[in-house]
């Protein structure tokens, strides 16, 4: 159960990381109606990276509310939606 708690923990971690990236990044060509995409794109890029942190860091007691866990998770988190709101000037 306390990994679930921990997998929870990083969807809402990355969905608050892609709101504060669409806030620090303003672009003013952009559409609106982004903010689900960054929703989602960030909490699927913190349970892909707190699975990977996890499996790097922590690799003999595997727990999801791990240093290495969060930290996977909001790394990948952030990088995913800056990539997204910075880099992909074409689809927006």
């Amino acid at each position: 159960m306390e990994n679930w708690i921990g997998v929870g923990v990083w969807i809402v971690m990355g969905g608050l990381i892609g709101l504060v990236m669409k806030a620090l990044i303003k672009r003013p060509e952009a559409t609106q109606g982004h903010t689900g995409i960054l929703l989602v794109l960030g909490a699927f890029a913190a349970v892909v990276g707190g699975m990977l942190g996890v499996g790097i860091f922590a690799f003999r007691d595997p727990l999801a509310l791990s240093a290495g866990g969060m930290a996977g998770a909001a790394f990948l988190s952030a990088l995913f939606t800056f990539v997204y709101r910075w880099g992909v000037r074409g689809l927006i």
